[in-house]
């Protein structure tokens, strides 16, 4: 109640009243008034143009009539700017989530006998001020009775929007990957970034931090914290209604076609995600991802560089 209360009061404010008009041509008010009841402001501009050039005697009140479109128009723009802003404040934290979710997997047998899977989540929040964002995704593949890739990647990355494309981040995530020589590893960090591009078709924005992280290795049970820090970017580029590309490097991991570079006193890691997606129907789409990690300092026995090329269906909603 108190929401729509509010939304009346300011609908209210911007309540405009048509001006006293001069006679318009029956015929010409008329089509002016189907423009105008159509919403579409190209539509009753090209008709305003007509009328004026038909009608010149009377172009003042045209204008006037056109000056009265504009402005309720421009009064229904605020209201539900202000409505909007209304609902997301007064929103549930279970409210406005969307997301995707992402399944591939293979099958192969005879000569060998080889099983694979992978699945990703990603859920985002945006809000007045703040973007919350939750990703998580498994890789795993058996060969044969024999496990041989098993990583894990969970997520959560906040920001608040500062000002003038200025913002703060936090992050902290969770990985796995026993091929790479570790059973955990935690990476926080706080920092600012800016965004450079902001388009329907483009966006582009780069952070960086200081990182906290905490790796537990799979030989030996041991384990180190170190300081560290962090640089990143996001890159998404709409190539076509149907067709998205994504490259980013940042700590948003798998599922959200993300990278990392990490650095320390003694190790540098990167994770580096390009991915090109294909909408089938306007839930469903495909997408295809290259994925390279690479680590400056391994453990004994794990190679420095692991890539994952994958397909899978995605189902946003």
């Amino acid at each position: 109640m108190r929401i729509q209360s509010t939304i009346l009061a300011v609908a209210a404010t911007f309540a405009a009243s048509t001006p006293a008009l001069a006679e318009i041509p029956a015929p010409v008010r008329a089509m002016i008034d189907a423009a105008i009841a159509t919403g579409d402001a190209k539509k009753v501009a090209t008709v305003i143009d007509l009328a004026k050039e038909t009608n010149p005697t009377e172009a003042d009140e045209i204008d006037a009539l056109n000056a009265a479109f504009l402005a309720d128009q421009k009064h229904a723009a605020k209201l539900a700017e202000k409505r909007k802003e209304l609902l997301i404040r007064h929103a549930s934290v279970f409210d406005r989530w969307k997301g995707r979710g992402q399944l591939g997997g293979s099958r192969s047998t005879g000569n060998s006998d080889t099983i694979g899977i992978s699945a990703a989540i990603d859920l985002k929040r945006t809000g007045i001020d703040w973007t919350h964002h939750i990703s998580a995704s498994v890789d795993y593949q058996r060969s044969d009775g024999v496990t041989t890739r098993e990583r894990y990647n969970a997520l959560y990355e906040p920001r608040y929007d500062i000002r003038d494309n200025f913002f703060a981040y936090g992050l902290a995530q969770f990985e796995r990957d026993t091929f790479q020589g570790f059973d955990a590893r935690y990476s926080t960090s706080l920092g600012v970034g800016y965004q450079l591009i902001e388009s329907n078709n483009m966006n582009l924005s780069i952070k960086a931090g200081p990182a906290l992280r905490r790796t537990e290795y799979t030989a030996g049970g041991g384990g180190e914290t170190r300081l560290a820090g962090l640089i990143g970017y996001d890159f998404d580029w709409k190539l076509a209604d149907s067709l998205k590309f994504t490259q980013n490097s940042n700590l948003v991991a798998d599922s959200a076609s993300s990278g990392t570079v990490i650095f320390d006193s003694s190790t540098t890691t990167v994770a580096l995600t390009t991915g090109l997606e294909a909408k089938i129907t306007p839930k469903f789409s495909t997408q295809f991802t290259y994925q390279i990690n690479y680590d400056s300092n391994p453990p004994v026995g794990a190679e420095k560089t692991d890539t994952i090329s994958r397909v899978t269906l995605v189902y946003g909603f």
